[in-house]
Order: C-alpha cells, then structure tokens, then sequence
C-alpha cells in the first residue's frame, strides 16, 4: 500500500508540475494579452518535437534543448502576436470582438502548426529514453526522469514567478493586465507588452514541451488535449493568477493521478467534473479576485 501510494504522489507531482508550467503561460496569454490561444498546445507539441529531433539527430541532451528550443519559440510567438493578434486588437471596436476574433485566429493556427508537425514528422507516436535508469528512493523504485522532471518544472515555474514580480518588464505587465489605458499613458508600450506576454506564453509551453518528452510518448496531435488541460488549471487557480496556475497544476495533477490509478480512462473526465463543479461553486478559482 506505500508503495502504491508513493507512485501516485510521484506520478501527481510529475504531471502536476509540468501543468503548472502549461497553465502559466497560458493564463499570462489570456489573462493580460485577451488572447484566449487554443493553439497553446501546438507549441508545447513543437517544443517536444523539436527536443526529440534534437536528441536522436544530435544528440543534444533535452536539458540544454530547455535553454534552445524556448528562446525560439518565444521569438515566434512575440511575432505572431505582433503581426496577427495586435492587427486584430487595433482593428476591433470593442474587447469582446478581440477576443472572439482572436479565439478564431488562434484556431486558424491550430490547424496550421499541427499540418506542418504531420508534414514534417509525420503522424507517429515518438519517444525518447533519457534518464530512464532506476532510482532507489523511499524504499522503491523510480525512473530517474521522474524524479528529475518534477524539480525541473518547479524551478522553472519559480523563476517564472519572481521574472514577473521583480523585474521592470514584469511590473509593465502586471500594469498592463490592471490598467492597460494608464500603463499606457505612463509610458509602457502597450503591444509590445501584450506581444511579450504572448511569446512567453509560447517560452513556456516550449518547456513543458521539452519536460514532456522526456517522460511521455508526443504525437502530432496531442496539443488540443494539453490546451484544454491548461483552460481548466487557469480556471482552478483563479484567471490572471500566476501563482494561482502554479497551485492549481499541482492540484489538478495529483487528482488525475489518484483517478488514474483506479481507472486510467477516466482522468480527463475527471478534469471537466472538476471544471464544471468549480464553475458553478466558485467561478473566480482558488486565487482569483
């Protein structure tokens, strides 16, 4: 019985933290840039397909792919938000009609982005053995990749939250999610800001990327399920709440991991229970005002 129990807090927080990560960029994307960004999994798919390639083509360890593959990824999404989202945000009349025609884009991109991972990996289920020998710990045993994935998404989810809380950029971007109109008359580019919540929403969905395909199996397709996983955790910890998508993960991983381990088929049902129950019982989230 310990040892079964120990599996799931593991399996919780090894899933948990890499939806941390998820959730974090997301809500930084929908909670401060409106972007409500369905195609937020295609680039956490991107970024396990491009750690993949990187190892099995170069041998390139998916720690430092970490480092490589999101600085990238930021410098697109920045781009796609500046050359997509902010003609559509200057061109609407209203903050609804940015929202809905931005919820349309993104699907547009969806599409887009998962056409040319099929073109260019085809529509295989990969994997990659990294870290895969065992780890004796608490009396049983562990992939080390499970151990080791976990710390890695909470350090990148803490360096995340102090980059916001302390930094000049991230005081522009807590002002431009609280009051767009005077952070703009107080000088703070508003575009650019709202187009760098959007590429660090992708720096972030490239290193769950990158966590993810060190210890799960990827596909070309798997980004929808990732993007509905990372709306319900915003949800739970309360929308434009960073630290509030931190906890959230972690709650929301360590459930799917106790229902996994009496019916595996189930989790994902289990997530939008938990969704439809907290919209009706406490729509604002855990940390949500």
């Amino acid at each position: 019985m310990y040892v079964k129990l120990l599996n799931i807090i593991i399996d919780g927080l090894l899933t948990g933290g890499i939806y941390s990560v998820i959730a974090m960029g997301f809500g930084l994307q929908y909670g401060v840039a409106r972007v409500l960004n369905v195609s937020h999994g295609e680039f956490i798919m991107i970024g396990a397909f491009a750690t993949w390639s990187l190892y099995t083509l170069f041998g390139v360890n998916p720690l430092v792919s970490l480092v490589i593959c999101g600085p990238v990824l930021l410098i697109i999404g920045f781009f796609i938000h500046r050359t997509l989202f902010t003609r559509i945000r200057n061109s609407s009349e209203s903050l609804a009609v940015v929202e809905g025609n931005s919820l349309l884009a993104s699907f547009g991109l969806l599409f887009i982005i998962q056409n040319i991972a099929l073109l260019i990996w085809g529509p295989f289920v990969r994997g990659l053995s990294f870290l895969s020998y065992p780890v004796h710990f608490a009396g049983t045993t562990f992939g080390a990749n499970r151990l080791m994935t976990p710390a890695f998404a909470v350090g990148i989810s803490v360096a995340f939250y102090l980059f916001l809380a302390n930094t000049r950029i991230g005081k522009a971007i807590r002002s431009a999610a609280q009051e767009p109109a005077i952070a703009g008359l107080m000088g703070v580019n508003i575009n650019q800001v709202l187009a760098l919540c959007f590429g660090l929403g992708a720096l972030m969905a490239s290193f769950a990327g990158s966590l993810l395909s060190i210890t799960y199996t990827i596909s070309p397709t798997m980004g929808l399920e990732y993007t509905a996983i990372s709306f319900i955790v915003v949800v739970l910890g309360g929308l434009g709440s960073i630290p509030g998508s931190f906890i959230g993960g972690f709650i929301l991983g360590l459930i799917g991991s106790i229902v996994s381990y009496f019916e595996p088929g189930l989790s994902l049902i289990a997530y939008y229970v938990i969704f439809m129950l907290l919209l009706m019982v406490r729509p604002k989230g855990i940390l949500g005002k």
